[in-house]
This record gives C-alpha cells, structure tokens and sequence, in this order.
C-alpha cells in the first residue's frame, strides 16, 4: 500500500501472517478484555530486534524501546526489562525456550530482526508469541525508508494490539493542537502537531494570527482550524504535508469549532449572527452554506457521527447548557443529558457507541461520555478545569487539555493529558510549551 501520511514516505509492503519456517500461527489464547474495569498489565517481553549491520542494530534498539513505551502507556501492558531476560537475542532469533521466558514472568513475548535489502530498504520483521500457550500469534514483514523505522515501531505495537485485546490499535496517529506561550493576558496560540507519542513534534503556523478549534480530516492528511486575521474569524483548511493552505471563506460575526464530515465533503460549524450562534454546514465542492439550526438559543460545537446520518451539539435552548442530537439535515432535535450541571464540547466516538462531553458542576470540571440516547453516564476525570475532548481512532481512548492553576492567575499551565474508557489510565502527554485543544488522527493510511 503506498501511504500519503509522511511526507516521502517510500511504498510500505507488509506481509501477514509470517511465519519465517518456525511455528505456524496458532488461534491465539491470550487476550486482555478492556471492556473491563481497572486491569493488573499484563507482562510482556519485548527483545532487542538484531540487525545485519551497526546502523541496523542501533534501529532495531530504537524501535524495541518505542514498541514498550507505546504498550506501557495503554495502561495493558507491563514490559519486562531486558536486564531479567535469560535467553539471548541470538538464540531466541532459531526458537523461544519458552521455559526461560515462563521464569521471568512474561506472558507475551515479543522479536525481530532488522536488515537491509540491496534496493535500501529497511526490512523489519517481527513475531508475537503466547509464551504459556508456546504459540506464535503473529508474523508481519514491513519494507520502507529507513529514516521511517520510528512510525513501523507504531504499527507493530498496533498490531500487537490487536491481537491481544481484539481492538485496532492508535499508536500509529498524531496529534494536532494549538501550542500556547506568553503571559495570561497576551497568549501566543500557534498550530502544533506530534505523533501521538509526543516525537516528531513541529509548528504549522508561525504564531503572527491566533489558532483556534484544529481538527483532522477522515484521510488525517488535513487539518480545518480557525484564525483571527485582522480580527475577523476565518476558516482555513492546512495540507499538513505540503503546507497548503486553503481559505473556506470570511465568516462575520463569531464562528466556533469547525470540524470535517466523515466523507470529507463538508464542514460543520456554528457562526454567531446578530448574536444568536447557530449550526450550518459548509459543502467544500459548491462553498454553499446551509444552517441546520433554528432557534434563538446558542448551539455550537457540532459533531458527526461516524456515519455522518446524526449530529451532536450543545445548546442552552433548556435554560442551560445541555447535549442534543439531531439528523445531518437539522430535524428530529433530542435533547440527551440530563444530569446536574453544564454540559458541553460533544465529540461522537469513531465506534459510534459514545459521545464524550466536557462538564462542568460545583465549580469542578469533568471530562465524560455517555450513549447517543444519553444513558450510561459516565465521569472519567476531574480537575480545576479539564476541557476538549477528542477520541483515539479505536474509540477506547480520550485526549484532552487540563489547566494547572497558579497562585496568582498569571502563571497557569495547560497540558494535554489521556485517559482510557476505565478511568484509571490518566497519562500526561509531554509538549515543549502549554497546549490545549488537542485533535486525535485517524490511523495514518
């Protein structure tokens, strides 16, 4: 498959279901449930993947430490360090002696090997055994670049994933948000993205025009935001390879929170006019614009979902500010929270089973998610002010800013932070300066 994620990213060749003449893939036994509550990780042994070469060992090493970092921030898994491990890497590249992987505790094991082919290319291959069961449950062969040898560290780890819990994984995505410096009173907000694993990280906008609401298109190779040029919101739509840069168009009076339809063909929005904010949908192939809400309260933040029949959005049309769904045309409004408190920023999840929610009650902030219908409420974190959600491809997994108090107001600190579906996994996400209003990528094709 040739991939458009990575700007000069070569073909990408992958091979499944490997076998390299060793044990044929068996019907795997091991499997981590995480529809549950808090888990105990499970034990895995990720072994340093040789290479024919010094420059291939030194990647092999690189890409075995991203592989654990990505399982160890999941919450589900515990690598093993190599200082336990008792067989070698070069006896285990014949056969596992499974008994020695037993003894350390590992339940799932993890190898590979690295080489060059005589085109240049990278080849890495690695295997994914049930040490217990004494089954291979996966062999994959990637060909690429091999200055890309950090983004098939993500699929690896997404495949091991996947063949473990039955989910897709979301290690091989990034991570678009707007980076703030300055004082209280003057912030420089600038469009930042990173892999979701915080490398990579670079600017997409050089901080002269504020940013604002950054989102990713289905195909993750866009980016909708909003701009302040000369005081007057835009609407603009970034090649994150390229650097192109479209304008949707001038919108008077204040517009919020655009994010793209999940065909690509349209944005969704709400514009503010004459004071009273409505939805409207924006087609980017005619730039015809048409309003899907009618009513003199305020809605805003609109979101699809997945299969772009319904929206999502927040209104005060109540008395205050509560979450309601209705059809993509704007008919058969719904309103669906009724707890105690505010609740607003609805975002549908990829899965289509959640809608998460920022809430706000007693002078406290809550990041949850419940049904379409509303029911199955659930609160997943709280703080002083934890705001924006945005789900991870697999729908498992949420994304959000979280602001840090100082004495004085002046001093605040925003940073990103994720948490899964069970509450218990609350990871900061590094950044080089404040961040807020994170977007999550759709695997990166």
């Amino acid at each position: 498959m040739v991939s458009r994620g990575l700007a000069g990213l070569c073909a990408l060749a992958v091979v499944a279901g490997l076998n390299f003449g060793f044990i044929a893939p068996a019907q795997a036994e091991l499997r981590i449930d995480i529809t549950r509550g808090e888990l105990k990780p499970m034990p895995i042994a990720v072994a340093r993947f040789p290479g024919d070469g010094v420059a291939e060992t030194e990647i092999g090493q690189n890409m075995t430490q991203v592989i654990s970092a990505d399982l160890e921030r999941s919450g589900l898994f515990s690598p093993i360090n190599e200082k336990a491990f008792i067989q070698s890497a070069a006896s285990l590249a014949v056969n596992p002696n499974f008994a020695e992987w037993r003894a350390i505790n590992a339940q799932a094991l993890v190898n590979g090997r690295v080489v060059t082919e005589a085109n240049g290319l990278l080849r890495v291959e690695f295997r994914l055994w049930d040490v217990l069961a004494e089954n291979q449950m996966a062999g994959v062969a990637y060909r690429t670049q091999p200055n890309n040898w950090r983004r098939i560290a993500h699929k690896i780890a997404d495949e091991i994933y996947k063949r473990i819990t039955g989910e897709s994984g979301y290690f091989d995505t990034r991570i678009v948000y707007v980076s703030e410096t300055g004082p209280a009173d003057n912030r420089n907000k600038r469009l930042a993205i990173m892999d979701q694993d915080g490398a990579n990280h670079r600017f997409l906008s050089d901080g002269r025009f504020l940013v604002l609401n950054p989102r990713f298109s289905p195909t993750a190779q866009e980016v909708v935001y909003m701009s302040y040029f000369n005081d007057k919101p835009r609407v603009y739509v970034l090649d994150i390879d390229t650097g192109e840069l479209e304008l949707l168009g001038d919108f008077p009076g204040m517009t919020f929170a655009p994010r793209f339809a999940p065909d690509g063909n349209s944005v969704v929005m709400s514009q503010a006019l004459d004071g009273n904010s409505e939805v409207y949908e924006l087609d980017l192939r005619t730039r015809e614009k048409r309003q899907l809400t009618r009513h003199p309260a305020v809605d805003t933040s609109p979101s699809y979902s997945p299969d772009g029949s319904r929206i999502a959005f927040n209104s005060d049309r109540s008395g205050a500010q509560q979450i309601y769904v209705m059809n993509a045309d704007g008919s058969g409004v719904q309103r669906i929270s009724f707890g105690g408190g505010l609740y607003s920023t609805p975002v549908w999840s990829p899965r289509g089973d959640l809608i998460a929610f920022t809430k706000s009650q007693g002078g406290r902030f809550y990041i949850g998610v419940m049904r379409p219908d509303g029911s199955g409420e659930r609160l997943l974190a709280e703080g002083f002010l934890v705001e924006g959600p945005t789900w991870a491809p697999n729908g498992r997994v949420l994304m959000y800013h979280r602001q840090h108090p100082s004495k004085d107001g002046t001093k605040d600190r925003f940073r990103l932070y994720s948490i899964d579906l069970t509450g218990y996994n609350e990871r900061e996400i590094v950044t080089p300066a404040d961040g807020s209003d994170p977007a999550w990528s759709p695997l990166i094709p």
